[in-house]
Order: structure tokens, then sequence, then C-alpha cells
């Protein structure tokens, strides 16, 4: 067998895994993944698993670069609409927590795993951060960040890295049981408008008579 056919085997395996693991997520959150049920759910040995993750940690953080992935095309999709980049950036922090809080038990579960600072995880763990960030950065752009895109400049960057470490913590806090869904779109609401007026010399770009996040969630 060629090093080709191998390979794709090897990574239908390895979504087949993911993909488990976000079903057993779901129905049970952190504690129902348990490596052996997953291989067993999954159908391949539990020497398979071990060989692309090696702890429940990791399969949630593939879970979550998965669903962070569906997220991206969602957005490509139905780019977040608003008259200001504050407005759009609110718009996708709607979308984005919406989809979160509507499935809670695997949300959690994933939300632990990124927390979970294992040394080993830090290169997948940024890797998700990475991604937000670049979808912050579409919705400032007004346009979805692609190969063509033109680079994120340095003020991009430190914008789009502010937001997503705001809204990952919001989010950690909702999945401890800090701060309720309204709160966290509260709070993330007022650090969009907060974080972009003082990049513009405290200019508001939200207009209060809109109600964008209204909007946004109807079509989440």
């Amino acid at each position: 067998m060629s090093a080709a056919p191998v390979e794709a085997e090897m990574e239908e395996r390895a979504r087949r895994i993911v993909e488990t693991t976000i079903e057993l997520a779901e129905q049970g959150g952190f504690e129902a993944v348990r490596l052996r049920d997953v291989a067993s759910h999954a159908g391949v040995a539990l020497g398979t698993l071990y060989r692309r993750f090696s702890s429940k940690e990791d399969l949630l953080v593939a879970a979550l670069e998965l669903e962070t992935r569906g997220l991206a095309e969602r957005v490509r999709k139905r780019p977040p609409r608003g008259h200001s980049r504050a407005e759009r950036v609110d718009a996708f922090f709607v979308v984005s927590t919406h989809g979160m809080i509507k499935r809670a038990n695997l949300s959690r579960a994933m939300l632990r795993a990124a927390a979970s600072g294992e040394p080993a995880l830090a290169k997948k763990v940024g890797e998700f951060h990475t991604s937000m960030q670049r979808m912050i950065v579409g919705a400032l752009r007004g346009e979805s960040i692609g190969p063509d895109s033109a680079p994120l400049t340095e003020h991009e960057t430190l914008l789009g890295d502010v937001l997503q470490h705001v809204w990952f913590a919001l989010m950690v806090g909702w999945a401890s049981g800090l701060d309720s869904q309204a709160t966290v779109r509260e709070k993330m609401r007022a650090s969009v408008e907060l974080v972009l007026e003082g990049a513009n010399g405290n200019q508001s770009e939200i207009d209060p008579s809109r109600s964008q996040s209204k909007e946004a969630e109807e079509r989440a």
C-alpha cells in the first residue's frame, strides 16, 4: 500500500475518533470522555487512539479545533453584519457565544481541556486562539480572512488577540458557573466597545439605537 492511502486512512480514523469524542462529551461532558470508550465507539483499537492522542484533554482540544473550523465556515458563508467595526465584532461574538452555550456539555469539556495548562497541548491551544483572532480581524475588516487576504497588521493582531482572550476568559467563567449567558454577552459587548473606543481615541462605533447583537442572535 502506498503512503498516500495509508495517511488518508489514518486521517479518517483520527476524524472518527474526534467526532466520537464530541458525541460522548455532548452526552455526558468531560467525565464521559474516557479513552477506552472513545476507541470502542469509534471502532478503533486503543493503541491506534494513543498513537494520535495522549489524553482526554488532547482529544477535547482536537474537538475544539474541529468545532472552530465549523465556526469559521459559517462565518465565511454568513459574515457578521454591522455599520461599524464594533457592530460586526459584537455580532461575531454573539454567534460564537451562542454556538458554544447551546451545546453546554461539550463546550464546558472543551474549555476545561483548553484551560488545563498542559504544556504538550500549548501549540494546539495556540492554534485555536489564532483561528479566533483571524475571525475577529475578519469582522473588523468586514471580510473573511483567507490565503489571499492582506497580512494582519500589528494593530489588527493586537486588537484580535486582546478581544479573543477576553472572550475566552468569559467563556471559562461561564463554564465554571461564574457568569450567565446574558452576563457573558453584556461583558463582551462592553469589552468590544472599550477596546475599539480606545483604538479610535474614545469615539464609540456602536450605535445605541441599533440592536445588532439581537439581530445576530436571531440569525445564529
